[in-house]
């Protein structure tokens, strides 16, 4: 069986007003609930797009409301690492390589701006995907976050304390392969084609689209055989294609 999650990325007072209440717009129509990550305290001016919403946390606290899944995205959305960590897809990272403290002060920083506005994120993922082994002992340190947005794999595992649901996607589209796959969205940034194709991919395919509360975590095991296969092939063709390039 293929099922869709779908997560949103870049949620913040300064993001692009106008496509993100398209998209929630698009969403609610079709009945989904994606994951939607919020970045507490931006400081990356690539994402300083509208003026500030100071409704903003209210709007979060909305999409709490109707049941879509509020995930920590980092800090600021700074990049002070070139490390890539245990999910290398980029070679940049507010997190993979930095010092656990740093790395503490961040998430702690970041949860208590959801605590002061009545939120208790469950999710995290970081920006460009990266992050290490520092970046889960400072999450359960300093969070009740157990639940992580990325790595590759066709459907949920647990590693080091952590449930992994993987994401593997940026943009939708019919996977061949059983399983549960995550499609990753840029709100902020999307084009109208874009906004068109996802309408009408929503429309052929509303009906495998779950949210991520409808998981069963309680059966969730240790990552399977075609999950390792399947992250072997990813990065491998990856590093082909970087080496190809230069």
């Amino acid at each position: 069986m293929k099922q869709y999650l779908l997560r949103l990325d870049d949620a913040c007072p300064t993001m692009h007003a106008e496509r993100w209440a398209k998209i929630e717009s698009l969403l609610d129509k079709f009945d989904i609930k994606p994951m939607v990550g919020i970045i507490p305290n931006n400081k990356d001016p690539k994402q300083m797009v509208s003026k500030p919403d100071y409704e903003f946390w209210n709007k979060v606290k909305e999409w709490e409301n109707k049941g879509w899944a509020i995930a920590l995205h980092g800090y600021d959305h700074c990049y002070i690492s070139d490390e890539a960590g245990i999910n290398p897809l980029w070679n940049r990272s507010e997190f993979a390589g930095v010092p656990l403290d740093k790395q503490k002060e961040k998430i702690s920083k970041g949860i208590a701006i959801f605590h002061n506005h009545g939120i208790e994120p469950r999710y995290f993922f970081a920006p460009s995907h990266t992050f290490d082994l520092n970046t889960l002992e400072a999450l359960k340190e300093c969070s009740n976050i157990r639940m992580i947005s990325d790595t590759i794999a066709n459907k949920p595992y647990q590693y080091n304390g952590f449930i992994f649901i993987p994401q593997v996607g940026g943009h939708c589209t019919d996977m061949k392969l059983n399983g549960i796959w995550t499609f990753c969205l840029h709100p902020s940034v999307m084009s109208e084609s874009q906004f068109t194709g996802l309408e009408q991919f929503l429309n052929d395919n509303h009906n495998r689209f779950i949210s991520f509360m409808d998981i069963d975590y309680s059966k969730v095991g240790a990552k399977n055989i075609i999950s390792r296969i399947l992250s072997f092939v990813y990065f491998s063709r990856r590093k082909l294609k970087k080496a190809l390039s230069r």
